[in-house]
């Protein structure tokens, strides 16, 4: 499932961790990555607000995304020691939420970069 705009993401996400390592704040990570983004031309939003809509009534809770990129891929960041359980529930809320069906998950906190396919 979008196999290109899938390559395009995590090239940049790889570019970013062969420059900057482990060891930074996730904020460093997504400033680094929508600079990344901009120079490489790839449409993208941050903090893209997701309200959830329960029998007609839209809910007081909402879920904010770190990364949309394409219009149609969901992004978490983590700077983290590995990639666990809970990143990926949360992933799989924010697509419910936003009625995507590609979600990435980008840990910047490992030796090398590491990612997870979340698909619903």
């Amino acid at each position: 499932m979008y196999k290109e705009e899938v390559y395009n993401i995590i090239s940049c996400c790889f570019e970013v961790h062969k420059f900057l390592g482990k060891g930074f704040l996730e904020a460093v990570y997504k400033d680094a990555l929508k600079h990344e983004f901009k120079l490489k031309g790839i449409s993208f939003v941050t903090e893209q607000k997701f309200e959830i809509i329960y029998k007609g009534k839209t809910l007081d809770h909402y879920y904010f995304s770190d990364f949309i990129v394409f219009d149609k891929i969901v992004i978490e960041i983590k700077a983290q020691h590995n990639i666990i359980d809970k990143n990926l529930k949360q992933t799989i809320n924010y697509l419910a939420a936003s009625k995507m069906k590609l979600g990435l998950i980008a840990n910047f906190g490992e030796e090398s970069l590491k990612f997870k396919r979340v698909i619903l």
